[in-house]
């Protein structure tokens, strides 16, 4: 008995180059052309669909001719007249109807990121192929990919979605568009690339306020957790999150501007883009063309009789000294830079020529942090012999657990979660920072007052099998502590 093949299986079987012949309860039919190497393909296959594979070998003509007719989302005519259920039905040439498979392609690809969770979908020429990719939970993975000649009208159509000038082909382009999903419109960021076979597009999925995340489902330890709505909870002062891009920065910045809002407060944000448009915050875009900078719209809040104040991003010094002086003139300041460890901020912002005393006399909180893959609970492994994790001079002997891959996680992690280094700005590190002391110094003085490293955190996650030791190193490098010490 032949069953319906699902649209899964069906992209999975074009990402491989073969066709989808028929399934039943113990097999999955495929076609592919002689020659084709099918280890890869088989298994991908058989852990995709939970059966055995069978191949058929077909000209490659016929084998082309129907992944065209399934890469223009045509499945049921291909595979039936695979089957040879039914003879092929002539389809309308006009040109709406030429256009339509093209957008019910691009509508299944956008389904198909959101409901895999993903924050980034790419759309990718190459001469000789064209790829799609997906970003979850911070790692690329490949999707279903449509035969190169159809790049330019897919590249045309996510133009046309954003409302964007599909005759420039030689300048980048941003815009936005919204899409229907699961009866809620989600908000898409675009960004189009010329590139040497034509133009690249990604697509950033935006948070919404709905999705915001609260602090309390960050992954914060209890001490941590505590610690930071306490310092949101000061009447002034400044708070600076770190880490690199993707790092989850602007979601936990977000976390304590949505405990903060209320009626009592004016709230103003500047950022480049805004990133979770929220009620109740007065959300400010940068936009450098008519002059609208951090530096301009900083300085414009503080006319505005603000309580709280959040910067996108802090890039120079003109900036780091307005957030500073709002943050030493009766203003909470909620700021972004870019650095690797909570001690690297403080010799940055020296750096950009800030100098110690404002610092010490400004900062309240620095929280460094990443964002690491979970382990899938349903297929995670534990080792049988146990591992030796090396934290600052101790050895910790544990049996660890590791990725293999399931039919839910589909490549062994599900999800992610926050890694957090707390840095307080405490008299003993005030002194610190006004007799010079290094980086590595600062980050031993933090310690010693009981701040969690990033190492440790992670650490803590590896012990408990909540992520892979492989998995901790892919996102602070295995040499991160040895920087840090």
């Amino acid at each position: 008995m032949t069953q319906q093949i699902s649209e899964e299986v069906i992209a999975e079987c074009l990402r491989h180059q073969v066709v989808p012949v028929a399934l039943n309860p113990q097999y999955l039919t495929i076609a592919a052309i002689q020659g084709q190497p099918l280890h890869q393909v088989t298994a991908s296959l058989t852990f995709t669909c939970g059966r055995q594979v069978k191949i058929e070998y077909w000209p490659r003509i016929k084998v082309e001719q129907y992944l065209s007719d399934l890469s223009h989302h045509r499945p049921n005519k291909a595979l039936l007249e695979v089957a040879g259920q039914q003879q092929p039905v002539e389809t309308p040439t006009t040109q709406e109807h030429d256009d339509e498979p093209v957008v019910q392609f691009i509508n299944q690809v956008i389904r198909q990121a959101l409901k895999r969770r993903a924050s980034d979908i790419h759309f990718e020429p190459y001469a000789s192929h064209f790829r799609i990719r997906l970003r979850i939970d911070g790692a690329l993975q490949e999707t279903a990919s449509p035969p190169v000649v159809l790049a330019p009208q897919l590249i045309a159509r996510l133009k046309i979605m954003a409302q964007l000038n599909i005759a420039e082909r030689r300048l980048p382009q941003d815009g936005q568009l919204t899409f229907q999903y699961n009866q809620q419109e989600r908000a898409l960021r675009i960004s189009t690339l010329p590139v040497s076979d034509g133009e690249k597009v990604v697509l950033r999925v935006m948070e919404s306020e709905q999705h915001q995340q609260s602090i309390d489902t960050l992954g914060m330890s209890e001490k941590e957790r505590q610690l930071y709505i306490q310092m949101l909870h000061q009447p002034q002062g400044m708070i600076l999150v770190t880490g690199p891009t993707g790092s989850g920065k602007t979601i936990t910045l977000y976390s304590g501007l949505r405990l903060l809002n209320d009626t009592s407060r004016n709230i103003c944000s500047v950022e480049d883009p805004v990133e979770i448009p929220t009620a109740g915050i007065n959300q400010t875009q940068v936009n450098s063309k008519i002059g609208v900078t951090f530096n301009t719209a900083l300085k414009a809040f503080l006319r505005q009789d603000p309580d709280v104040l959040m910067v996108g991003e802090i890039r120079d010094k003109e900036t780091a000294e307005i957030a500073i002086e709002a943050a030493q003139t009766g203003h909470l300041v909620l700021a972004t830079l870019h650095t690797n460890s909570a001690a690297e901020t403080l010799t940055r912002l020296g750096q950009m020529g800030i100098p110690d005393y404002l610092l010490a006399s400004s900062l309240k909180l620095i929280v460094a942090q990443r964002l690491i893959r979970c382990l899938c609970p349903h297929c995670k492994q534990q080792r049988p012999e146990p591992d030796n994790l090396h934290v600052e001079q101790a050895t910790i002997r544990c049996r660890t657990f590791y990725a293999t891959g399931c039919e839910h996680c589909v490549g062994g992690f599900y999800g992610r979660t926050g890694l957090y280094e707390m840095l307080i700005i405490n008299e003993d590190i005030r002194h610190g920072l006004l007799k010079g002391l290094s980086a590595i110094q600062l980050h031993q003085l933090a310690c010693h007052h009981g701040m969690t490293s990033l190492l440790q955190a992670g650490i803590a996650l590896v012990k408990q099998g909540t992520t892979s030791l492989a998995e901790l190193y892919r996102t602070l490098g295995s040499s991160s502590e040895s920087a840090n010490s």
